[in-house]
């Protein structure tokens, strides 16, 4: 950035962060919140409360810096993360969402879950669970999101932290890092459905598609949810699921106690690898996704219409999307879309391939500010934490689109994209 540039960035972050005063409460508050925003956004190398406090105090004594005030603010303070979401909807829907008025996708809601290794037994949330990162079962927090894709960026639209069951009977550890009481053990797919009705709930933001791999695809209780809601989505589901091939209503059945269900040897019930396996050369067709950094990413694609299983029962129609590398022998991914029958096979393989996006966003934000870097324990910590870095990275998200600076590692293609995982599981 040139002198005048960062000028005008250091003005745009108090003028969004004035949009947000009111989130904060009290002056004290707002003032914290701001002090706290830059901390994030500032080159320090950890941005935990103590080191952004020094490092941005005028202070002469380390003593007199604000660190103790910086620590409640983030603890203690009364306001609310969910106000600061429901925000940070306002903005994107404002500033962001009108970049897909010439993208055929619309916008597209990406659920995740992302974990944060913890050492030690006193964290909100902190049990051995499975690490992403890790690739194994490590002692860490996991929190829920829901990121909103569009063209000009993406914008963290609401999360939450996830409580396994352990926590469900820890009443010590409950009061001690302050989990509201009646907070009950809850799947990560349905937290995942209630950052979705709470997000809509808000009125700012609709979603054109939902994206979630297979651990909220395998779950039926979600689609379900989102089918009754009429939302549209696009979910990563296992090789062993079971589909029908053709349509359920027509198959004659002997006993009408079991009319409609699963029975042992029906050759019309299969599983999606079986399937997969059936399909001729022609049904696949090559779609390029994205310019990659050594030239246009390219995947095959193949979409079959076929009925869902709902609890050994039939389900509705679905297209069952199919997706692979172009190498010899490339693993094939599995996905389900509730999407309509005339809905075309870019439609559903751009939808999937926004799920880069989404690594994108937890990349700047862990690598750069300093999402993973708090060191509060309780559960208003943590979600207030998260909402900051959410609204850090809504100001450079915003910054990049006035000054229509793209990242150089991760160029934007008008129509899809991909995710970065799918590059590294082309075996």
């Amino acid at each position: 950035m040139t002198t005048d540039e960062l000028r005008a960035a250091s003005a745009e972050l108090v003028t969004l962060h004035a949009r947000f005063s009111s989130c904060f409460g009290r002056r004290e508050a707002r003032s914290h919140s701001l002090e706290y925003l830059r901390g994030l956004l500032s080159p320090l190398r950890r941005k935990s409360v103590e080191p952004m406090a020094l490092g941005l105090s005028d202070a002469a004594d380390e003593e007199d810096a604000p660190v103790v005030p910086l620590q409640r603010f983030l603890t203690r303070s009364p306001w609310q993360a969910s106000a600061v979401q429901e925000q940070i909807q306002a903005v994107f829907a404002e500033q962001l969402v009108p970049s897909t008025a010439t993208w055929s996708l619309g916008t597209v809601g990406v659920l995740d879950a992302s974990d944060f290794v913890k050492q030690g037994q006193h964290s909100v949330g902190v049990a051995p669970q499975h690490s992403g990162r890790l690739g194994k079962v490590a002692n860490c927090q996991v929190g829920v999101f829901l990121v909103g894709v569009t063209p000009a960026g993406c914008a963290l639209l609401d999360h939450q932290l996830y409580l396994p069951k352990s926590w469900s009977r820890a009443r010590r550890l409950r009061r001690q890092t302050r989990v509201p009481p009646g907070t009950r053990f809850r799947t990560k797919p349905a937290l995942a459905a209630a950052l979705v009705q709470r997000t809509l709930a808000a009125g700012r933001v609709h979603f054109d598609w939902l994206v979630a791999d297979e651990d909220y695809g395998k779950d039926q209780a979600l689609l379900r949810t989102l089918e009754a809601r009429g939302q549209r989505y696009v979910f990563e589901v296992p090789s062993t699921t079971l589909v029908w091939r053709t349509d359920p209503a027509q198959e004659a059945a002997s006993d009408a106690e079991h009319r409609g269900r699963l029975t042992a040897g029906r050759a019309a019930v299969v599983s999606v690898r079986a399937l997969a396996s059936q399909l001729p050369a022609a049904s696949w067709q090559a779609l390029q996704v994205r310019d990659g950094a050594k030239g246009p990413l390219v995947f095959q694609f193949a979409a079959v219409r076929l009925w869902a299983v709902r609890r050994r029962r039939a389900g509705p129609p679905v297209w069952l999307l199919l997706r692979r590398a172009l190498e010899e022998g490339a693993a094939i991914k599995y996905y389900l879309s509730n999407a309509d029958a005339q809905t075309p096979l870019a439609a559903l393989a751009g939808a999937v391939c926004c799920r880069w996006r989404v690594d994108e966003w937890f990349e700047d934000s862990k690598g750069y500010l300093g999402m993973a870097h708090y060191e509060a324990r309780s559960w208003t910590s943590w979600h207030h934490h998260m909402s900051l870095v959410a609204l850090a990275h809504l100001y450079i998200t915003l910054v990049r689109q006035r000054l229509k600076k793209k990242r150089p590692s991760s160029p934007w293609t008008e129509r899809s994209s991909c995710c970065r995982r799918c590059c590294r599981c082309r075996s």
